[in-house]
């Protein structure tokens, strides 16, 4: 079963492995708990019967006006079961209030924002791979 939480409390390295996918610099476990925990908000998926994150979101945000939402992952062998989807649905209603909310993803991907009630936009990036694992 899975259950989702909005605490980093109980989470520790350990229940972080297998995410950053495909990625050339991924963050350490240690460097992904830190960013969970410093986010202004986060929604993670645990499996119940391993107590391991299976899937995550996370947004920053100025609590006044915009959010950004960095990272939505699930991992593999739990994609297709709606995890994701629910993750996107509880961070929207945590942000719900905000004038804008905002995130950045690679073409193939807006078909899956935009049935969640996102609309497709337009966004400027610069992606420095050498510091993509956080050190």
């Amino acid at each position: 079963m899975i259950i989702y939480t909005s605490s980093t409390e109980d989470i520790n390295p350990e229940n972080l492995q297998g995410f950053f996918v495909g990625w050339p610099n991924p963050p350490s476990t240690q460097t992904f708990l830190k960013i969970l925990k410093q986010s202004h908000e986060v929604v993670l998926a645990v499996d119940e019967a391993t107590d391991n994150v299976v899937g995550f979101i996370n947004a920053i945000s100025d609590g006044i006006l915009s959010a950004y939402i960095p990272l939505l992952e699930v991992l593999p062998e739990y994609k297709g079961r709606g995890i994701g989807s629910e993750l996107v649905r509880r961070m929207l209603r945590k942000l719900d209030g905000l004038y804008m909310i905002d995130l950045v993803c690679d073409q193939e991907l807006q078909a899956f924002y935009t049935k969640i009630g996102l609309k497709p936009g337009f966004a400027m990036m610069i992606r420095n791979f050498k510091k993509q694992s956080g050190k």
